[in-house]
């Protein structure tokens, strides 16, 4: 776990990224269970959601955490056959962290924010494992990962 650490705060210094990584020691699994761990609203959280096209990208695609990923969406955002969701070797293998912590930024893939994220100033989002978090700015984030802003929610 102290690698998938490592390895999100190393990207977030060398690119200079205004965030702050916290290591908890309680799950951070779910929106809720992280919500819970901080004592924050659920309301500020982004679940990022691992799909594969059928050449095997990776598409990550980033929703609030009460929201749901339309695949149907995706695909036609990003005119390709309807994407499928990762299992959990595929996300590790695709991003280097486990399910359950993928950040929104720090590995490559094509990123997909739906345009009620960047409604928020400030996101919660996964920090590089089941026990940590990220808090950065939404403008932060999408300069990090170079995001298309489009609707993907259901």
């Amino acid at each position: 776990m102290e690698n998938y650490h490592s390895a999100i705060s190393s990207f977030i210094l060398e690119n200079n990224i205004d965030a702050i990584h916290m290591v908890l020691t309680e799950s951070c699994h779910s929106v809720q269970e992280a919500a819970k761990a901080i004592n924050v609203s659920q309301h500020d959280f982004v679940k990022n959601i691992c799909l594969l096209d059928n050449k095997e990208e990776l598409i990550l695609a980033i929703v609030k955490g009460e929201d749901r990923v339309s695949t149907t969406r995706v695909g036609k955002a990003l005119d390709i056959e309807r994407p499928r969701l990762a299992t959990e070797d595929e996300v590790l293998a695709h991003t280097g962290f486990p399910a359950g912590g993928v950040p929104s930024f720090g590995f490559k893939a094509i990123f997909l924010v739906d345009p009620k994220v960047t409604e928020l100033s400030y996101i919660y989002t996964g920090g590089g494992s089941q026990l940590s978090l990220i808090k950065v700015e939404t403008n932060s984030m999408l300069q990090a990962n170079k995001g298309q802003v489009i609707r993907i929610r259901k």
